[in-house]
């Protein structure tokens, strides 16, 4: 089943909304909560995942360059070369040495300038294909490149839960630390 493709407006809402989620939840956290790992029930830490957030759009803004010269994305060929898993690990390594405030700073700058570029891309270039080599359109394809569980744009919408749920752990872990009862979670229905 094919899903209706976002125009640029709907793809810059789509993407500040995952944004302002995100931004929202880490807003008041410590840099030492943020630094800790564990999110996902992995080694990232809140710090890493802004990264990575941050890493997919410059990726996307990359692309965007790049299709304008009629070349092929560099994240195109990193995939093809190195696979997502590996792209995703040399992203977070690559920013693993930048303090926190600086991926916080970037993490913002990036994704305003990726929603005014998309905001500025015309209807037309929009529903043609990025270059020559593409069947899809470049909305379709700039979409799957930021694709959530919620759909195209939606990149951020995938790592939510994870990160809500670091966070309520960091919250019960402080509580416990000041010696109070850690807060008791309500089972969500489905």
């Amino acid at each position: 089943m094919m899903t209706k493709q976002l125009r640029p407006a709907e793809a810059v809402d789509v993407l500040k909304r995952g944004h302002d989620d995100v931004a929202q939840l880490v807003a008041s956290l410590a840099e030492t909560a943020a630094l800790r790992p564990g999110l996902g029930g992995g080694e990232w830490s809140v710090r890493d995942l802004l990264g990575h957030l941050t890493s997919w759009e410059e990726y996307a803004l990359s692309a965007l360059d790049a299709w304008s010269a009629g070349m092929t994305a560099p994240i195109d060929r990193a995939l093809r070369r190195d696979g997502l898993d590996d792209v995703n690990l040399a992203a977070v390594r690559a920013k693993a040495d930048q303090p926190y405030e600086q991926i916080r700073s970037d993490f913002e700058a990036v994704s305003r300038r990726l929603r005014e570029r998309i905001g500025s891309i015309s209807d037309t270039a929009w529903d043609a294909p990025p270059t020559p080599r593409f069947r899809r359109s470049l909305g379709v394809r700039l979409g799957s490149m930021l694709v959530g569980v919620s759909g195209a744009f939606g990149h951020a919408d995938s790592h939510l839960g994870d990160l809500r749920a670091h966070l309520a752990n960091e919250t019960d872990a402080a509580s416990d630390q000041a010696g109070r009862e850690p807060r008791l979670r309500k089972k969500r229905s489905r």
